[in-house]
């Protein structure tokens, strides 16, 4: 077959055909943001201490039973422990006064063997409040916020393949479909262990579900879409989902209804099925091409332009070069400047990740409203991608990259030097700094992508996507240590983010330059701190660079 964009330019560029499709798939994507960070409610911890029983105490020993204890500099009553009820009892029915007859700190202190008393001031019911994850069980709630993101491991890994097999229309129903039953089981767990193994379906059907509709998206729409929708549309519409599961956490307060809620969304995108086509380039590629003619000519029709007899023309096509040979990890790791440059984009993704999901998750944690920071957290994404697409058109990626990674991890350590009392400014830091994870999440996509040759490109972009997941899968646990120090997560995230910003600078620049096409060019290209000067090289063709990036979102 001849090339599909020259084959089909009598389409034009922003017809009816391609403008409805390009709404529908955004919308779709709106989905994914409350599917993909619900945990935040789901997995909050709300205020809790040792639950009294119903016991013959004295008002006044029912409130000394609790110990005090210092977090943070601050004083608060004990979540884990409480005086020995049977001594408590005892002092109480003979009359004794706390801070009087006895000394109340002199008591032995025992775990809080009858369950918890939860504040319901914010949440009726998460699973914390359900399964008791507290004190000696607090271990369990990283874990099953880690499920999800494990899962996302496992649906990246399979959903290209499932598209290749399936087609992209199918797969993208079989995963809203999936999305639905899984929330909506996942809503009736009947315990932890149970909740984690479904949050695993929840999470490959999520990414899969993403990726897929990304890459419909990019061979279904004309050039001019194309480059719209991968670099903002669906970005920013999942910000809208994203925005919207405060309003969804806010009305509800009890995570099961809550969970109910994400799942019927996807009810809405039952009517898509007969407005969204099947990728004709899916279709070619499977020698369907009676298929793939009928799609071109609906969309000529829908355009108002009249499609030729013989839209998609035989050619002979003649393997280049770069296709004799295949790739795999082994060939990355072999060669030297490929390893230290692999190396180095595996940190700056693992980093990127763990930051950018590690203060999505830390909202609930936050002082002040749980709901209000989470959608600031989200809103504050948008303008991240706005001004990083733009950005990114217009300056060096390696400068770029090292300014968003420092302003996401310096303003994170400039927390820790706050007043307790300005809540705001330490909340507007926060925020600052998710600006800056946000604007070096979407530079290092494209900037890693340019880094490798074609005949690399696909292992190098898998390989530092796998980074990404293991970064995500351990920023619960980089959250988690916020119940030993508040500062201790904003501390680990905020160094590690300057110091890939220092790794950065070790990678070439690839902005305005040719694309490399082999290893051996690749290996001509060295960074800033390196002694070898770098040659300029001629600059990309805009079409070129534009495709590498879109696909390098994936």
């Amino acid at each position: 077959m001849g090339d599909y964009d020259d084959d089909t330019a009598f389409l034009g560029q922003r017809g009816p055909f391609f403008i409805i499709t390009f709404f529908l798939l955004n919308f779709i994507c709106i989905s994914t943001g409350p599917s993909g960070l619900y945990f935040v409610f789901v997995g909050a911890t709300p205020p809790h201490h040792c639950l009294i029983p119903e016991v013959n105490l004295t008002d006044a020993w029912r409130a000394a039973i609790i110990p005090s204890e210092t977090v943070d500099g601050q004083a608060q009553q004990s979540m884990c422990s409480r005086y020995r009820l049977d001594v408590v009892k005892n002092f109480s029915d003979r009359g004794f006064t706390p801070g009087v007859e006895v000394n109340v700190t002199d008591i032995e202190q025992e775990k809080c063997l009858d369950g918890w008393n939860y504040s319901k001031d914010i949440y009726q019911s998460t699973i914390v409040t359900d399964w008791d994850l507290v004190c000696d069980n607090q271990w369990k709630t990283p874990l099953a916020s880690s499920c999800l993101f494990i899962g996302f491991l496992i649906g990246s890994l399979v959903s290209g393949q499932l598209s290749d097999w399936f087609g992209r229309k199918k797969l993208i129903f079989i995963c809203l479909a999936g999305q639905l039953l899984s929330v909506l089981v996942h809503s009736f767990s009947p315990s932890w262990i149970v909740f984690c193994i479904l949050y695993l379906f929840v999470g490959a059907f999520h990414i899969s579900l993403y990726i897929t509709t990304f890459v419909l998206g990019t061979e279904v729409l004309s050039k001019w879409l194309r480059d719209i929708f991968t670099t903002l549309g669906v970005f920013l519409h999942y910000c809208i989902g994203y925005m919207l599961l405060p309003g969804f956490a806010f009305a509800m307060r009890d995570w099961r209804p809550l969970l109910l809620i994400i799942s019927g969304i996807n009810l809405v995108y039952i009517p898509f099925w007969w407005f969204i086509p099947e990728s004709p380039r899916w279709l070619l590629s499977q020698g369907r091409v009676e298929e793939a003619e009928a799609i071109v000519r609906d969309a000529a029709r829908r355009n108002g332009v009249a499609a030729p007899e013989v839209i998609f023309k035989e050619q002979k096509v003649e393997a280049s070069p770069t296709d004799t040979k295949s790739y795999g990890i082994l060939d990355v790791l072999r060669n030297g400047k490929v390893r230290t440059t692999t190396f180095l984009c595996l940190l700056l993704w693992l980093s990127t990740n763990m930051g950018y999901y590690g203060l999505s998750l830390n909202t609930s944690n936050l002082s002040g409203n749980p709901y209000l920071n989470c959608f600031l957290s989200a809103a504050a994404e948008v303008p991240g991608y706005i001004v990083s697409t733009v950005l990114i058109k217009l300056c060096p990626r390696r400068p770029l990259l090292t300014i968003f990674l420092i302003i996401g991890g310096g303003f994170l350590l400039l927390i820790q030097l706050i007043p307790e009392n300005l809540h705001a400014l330490a909340l507007t830091l926060e925020m600052v700094g998710k600006f800056g994870f946000t604007m070096s999440f979407t530079v290092v996509y494209a900037y890693t992508a340019e880094i490798y040759p074609t005949v690399l490109r696909n292992v190098g972009m898998g390989m530092c996507s796998s980074a990404a997941r293991i970064g995500s899968i351990t920023a619960p646990y980089i959250i988690y240590l916020g119940s030993i120090n508040k500062y201790l997560p904003y501390i680990l995230i905020g160094s590690m983010t300057l110091g890939s910003s220092v790794v950065n600078l070790f990678l070439p620049e690839t902005f305005r330059r040719e694309l490399p096409e082999t290893v051996e060019q690749m290996q001509r290209c060295r960074g800033l701190c390196q002694q070898k000067k770098i040659d300029k090289c001629p600059e990309a063709d805009d079409e070129q660079k534009s495709e590498v990036v879109n696909q390098s979102k994936l």
